[in-house]
């Protein structure tokens, strides 16, 4: 876990159904452009195996540990690991991602652990769900593009509850490891970043936490050892 991971605007399909305990049935489709998803697909297709982990993020994890369990969404959940983590401690779990390779994996993950997660295949700023309805949003290194404009993004932390909390972890970039991400053809510049998103939160949300943490559990040789982290509650 822990890389970049897109969720972009685009118009799509809009159609529903969970996820159940030992079903093999397929991720809901939610909103989401062909050709973003195809290059999200590539992207988790390259090389063999997963390419995450298989652990929940660090930060998560020292953030959610002490809460009570209610509901949650997971932006950019990727191959599942922190939506696992969350169903199964005790959380009703959404997760969505644009990638359909990643979300099978992490639907097969979620079967081998006996955890019952709700996966949607889209983009999480065109997908809608219902205002008010998660005491829980997690964006772990979300890819959130600032073309998609406020309104969808708006849209998106409205989906806290009254009390509920947005926890948002970002990469700390220095100027090196923003080129190697620039090499990689994703440039963090059009991606929104924790200022960004701490200027949305201004009138709906009191700020906890926006503060530069050490990196708890990182993989091994990776080039970052910071986060940003930032902890918002709705009011």
């Amino acid at each position: 876990m822990g890389g970049y991971r897109a969720v972009p605007a685009s118009l799509g399909r809009d159609s529903v159904y969970p996820a159940e305990r030992g079903s093999a049935r397929a991720p809901r489709d939610g909103s989401v452009s062909a050709a973003q998803a195809a290059e999200w697909d590539a992207r988790y297709s390259e090389g063999e195996g997963a390419r995450w982990s298989g652990r929940p993020n660090g930060r998560l994890v020292a953030e959610v540990a002490s809460l009570t369990p209610g509901r949650a969404l997971d932006v950019g959940c990727g191959e599942g690991a922190d939506a696992i983590w969350l169903a199964r401690r005790g959380w009703t779990v959404t997760a969505i991602d644009v990638s359909d390779v990643a979300l099978i994996r992490a639907q097969e993950a979620a079967e081998l652990a006996g955890a019952v997660v709700e996966w949607v295949r889209g983009d999480a700023l065109q997908t809608p769900f219902p205002a008010g309805s998660f005491d829980l949003v997690s964006m772990q290194y979300p890819a959130l593009p600032k073309a998609a404009g406020e309104a969808p993004m708006r849209a998106l932390l409205g989906t806290v509850r009254l009390g509920g909390l947005l926890l948002a972890v970002y990469h700390d970039l220095n100027d090196e490891h923003r080129e190697h991400i620039k090499s990689q053809g994703i440039d963090p510049a059009d991606y929104v970043d924790a200022g960004d998103l701490a200027r949305l939160l201004e009138d709906e949300f009191t700020i906890e936490l926006q503060a530069v943490e050490p990196r708890i559990d990182p993989p091994p040789d990776h080039r970052h050892i910071a986060d940003v982290v930032l902890r918002a509650r709705r009011r």
